[in-house]
């Protein structure tokens, strides 16, 4: 009898040790492949690109994203210590609307100043690889926004996060891999709407985020006309750029200049007839060159193809002398009077709403669109 119980007693443990031994095995393998991925040496093709604009990889850089135009941007600082322009990077998924994140589950992607150190790298991601963003920082926090975990990754896959492809993500990877392995302790990560040009301001001089996406451009003339990193700090609910203590401006001469010149084309610009606009997207976008790549695909990890197909919906804001209930007051461009802006509406009208639930089906090409214009 007790020799049958120990002949049972050793199948269960031979099988136990089996199965543990398979796990170790697929342990190992998983943590093989992520080591792999991660340790990666940048391209050939990029290490010669930065030997003709005098780079090397142990550099410091600073990264850029703009959601309008989908593209992500790695600058390098060379030996005078000014930064200059590595690579663009087309960003595969974003999700949401032009705009802040705001709060959990809001799909929004950040938008901000952000700051990555070596323990937010992930080289272990179940999206390839991934660096987390920094969101929430001091700014954010000082409004009270939520959320955790917006990440710049792989897989073209988002909520809430920057989707590159595999390729793309491990070559970004690599390159804030090494400029921390040169003994950059952070890098900048810089998150827009969209390029602060006077075309694109002029345009959405009408979003109710316009001030917030002007002091975004504080930090970016300054990167722009000093190919510096900006210090960044948070004085009277804003971001102060250099000097903490001014919290409405004491720009250097140079800055000013730029700025000014900036704000004098975006009133040329709306002299001449530009018109104020929403871009109303399904759930974000990605850059032209993937258009219609992942149309008829249902899976494979991209993220709700079906919203990209036919890109944001651009409405029009009219000019009037009232407002109404479906109007929106903002500062003139960028001076100081005051133009009340009402919607043309391009489809059958429908209901302003005031939160990012509200639908307008009447839209073409289009499961859900956000009609508020007081919405993120």
């Amino acid at each position: 009898m007790h020799e049958f119980i120990f002949a049972g007693f050793f199948r269960m443990f031979t099988r136990a040790v089996a199965v543990l031994g398979l796990v170790l095995a697929l342990a190992a393998c998983q943590d093989d492949t992520s080591s792999r991925r991660s340790l990666a040496p940048i391209p050939p093709a990029t290490m010669s690109l930065m030997a003709t604009k005098g780079m090397s990889k142990s550099d410091p850089i600073v990264i850029r994203s703009y959601k309008k135009e989908a593209e992500m941007e790695i600058w390098k600082r060379g030996s005078d210590g000014r930064y200059a322009l590595l690579k663009t990077y087309p960003i595969c998924r974003w999700s949401g609307q032009l705009g802040p994140k705001v709060r959990e589950g809001d799909r929004q992607a950040p938008e901000g100043f952000y700051t990555v150190t070596p323990a937010q790298m992930n080289p272990n991601s179940a999206y390839y690889l991934s660096f987390d963003t920094g969101y929430p920082n001091a700014y954010d926090r000082s409004r009270g926004r939520t959320g955790s975990a917006l990440m710049v990754h792989g897989t073209c896959s988002s909520r809430g996060c920057f989707a590159m492809t595999d390729q793309n993500i491990a070559e970004i990877y690599a390159v804030a891999r090494e400029a921390f392995a040169g003994g950059q302790r952070n890098f900048q990560f810089q998150s827009y709407p969209f390029r602060m040009t006077p075309k694109n301001l002029a345009q959405h001089r009408a979003d109710p985020n316009i001030a917030f996406w002007k002091n975004l451009k504080e930090g970016s003339d300054f990167f722009e006309v000093k190919h510096q990193e900006p210090k960044v700090a948070v004085c009277g609910g804003r971001y102060a750029f250099n000097n903490a203590g001014a919290c409405n401006g004491n720009f250097e001469p140079d800055i000013a200049q730029k700025a000014a010149q900036d704000d004098q084309e975006v009133a040329s610009l709306v002299a001449s007839g530009t018109k104020a606009v929403k871009l109303v997207y399904d759930d974000g976008g990605q850059h032209p060159s993937f258009r219609g790549m992942f149309a008829a695909e249902t899976g494979n990890n991209v993220s709700r193809p079906e919203a990209l197909a036919s890109g944001p919906q651009e409405i029009v804001l009219n000019e009037a002398t009232t407002a109404s209930a479906n109007s929106l007051t903002t500062t003139g461009s960028l001076g100081s009077s005051r133009t009340a802006l009402k919607e043309v509406p391009k489809t059958q009208p429908t209901d302003v709403a005031q939160t990012p639930a509200a639908t307008a089906t009447a839209v073409p090409g289009y499961k859900r669109v956000f009609t508020s214009l007081f919405g993120g």
